[in-house]
């Protein structure tokens, strides 16, 4: 008897900040694997979630939002969108379906690919059946060999229809993972990025965005996991935002960060939090470098 025909490859998930991409990974894994929030370049790294079948193997790539950089930190998530673009064997490029800006540059770009290009009009929930008909045009003249799907990632509207279509462009390839293996990074990496959203959540400003936060103690017990956070920022007033009076305000945060923790370890959590100053972090290579940036 011969063995069944088997498919993988990587599909890369690209497109400007707050188009749902984040949403879109995590409804496509069947796991929270990125973190979300409403604000503008949430995701800093390249995040990757697998999913596998009997006979498929899909590596799913979360990417940073396209923006033009404005310092260090910025252009090393730019080189990852960048890389996402060549390395991959689908393209899943997603769109707001209320964003009336082509993104003439990234659109560019992405065209001059000849990687099979799916574009997702996103939120199409939030249109009317006309409204749809003519932004699904637009789109259609401005990429016209990209195979389009409207969907809503947040309702499930039509993933389906995206899952089959890349099944479809996938080549034959043994698996790349162990077929229970969800992501390629380790527990730490998630902690960090619970601890970091909810600090997008509760802060306001610059103070979300000069921040790093770093694992640094990391010990499963049989039924506790102590995880030890700093928490980077870049001047001494954000410090002291960040902690708040009498630590009211990062004890709000450790204790959100606590029950996601949880919920996604499994096992009752120990968190300790401290803040630590490094000045201008986003801007210097050395700390760029040793917070995975470079």
């Amino acid at each position: 008897m011969t063995s069944p025909i088997h498919k993988a490859g990587f599909v890369n998930i690209v497109g400007k900040p707050n188009v749902g991409k984040s949403t879109l990974m995590n409804v496509l894994v069947g796991e929270k694997l990125s973190i979300i929030t409403s604000k503008a370049q949430t995701t800093r790294h390249r995040i990757a979630g697998i999913l596998s079948g009997d006979d498929f193997q899909i590596v799913y790539a979360d990417t940073p939002g396209f923006i033009t950089p404005n310092y260090g930190l910025q252009q090393s998530m730019m080189r990852a969108v960048r890389s996402s673009l060549s390395d991959a064997d689908v393209l899943l490029w997603v769109v707001d379906a209320k964003d009336e800006d082509p993104q003439a540059e990234f659109s560019e770009k992405l065209l001059l690919h000849t990687t099979p290009l799916l574009l997702l009009i996103n939120k199409v929930d939030l249109l009317s059946k006309e409204a749809l008909e003519e932004v699904t045009r637009q789109w259609a003249a401005r990429a016209p060999t990209a195979t389009i799907i409207p969907i809503s990632a947040l309702q499930g509207h039509n993933i389906a229809e995206v899952f089959t279509q890349i099944l479809a462009h996938l080549p034959e390839h043994p698996p790349y993972y162990p077929k229970d293996m969800l992501t390629d990074k380790p527990e730490r990496f998630f902690a960090a990025e619970i601890i970091r959203e909810k600090i997008l959540c509760n802060y306001h400003q610059e103070i979300p965005y000069s921040v790093e936060v770093v694992i640094d103690g990391f010990k499963e017990e049989k039924k506790l996991i102590r995880i030890s956070a700093v928490i980077h920022t870049e001047r001494q007033s954000q410090k002291g935002i960040l902690i708040g009076e009498r630590g009211a305000a990062l004890k709000k945060v450790g204790t959100e960060a606590r029950q996601d923790l949880e919920a996604f370890l499994g096992k009752k959590v120990f968190l300790e939090q401290r803040v630590k100053v490094v000045a201008d972090w986003r801007e210097r290579s050395e700390f760029l470098k040793r917070f995975g940036y470079a």
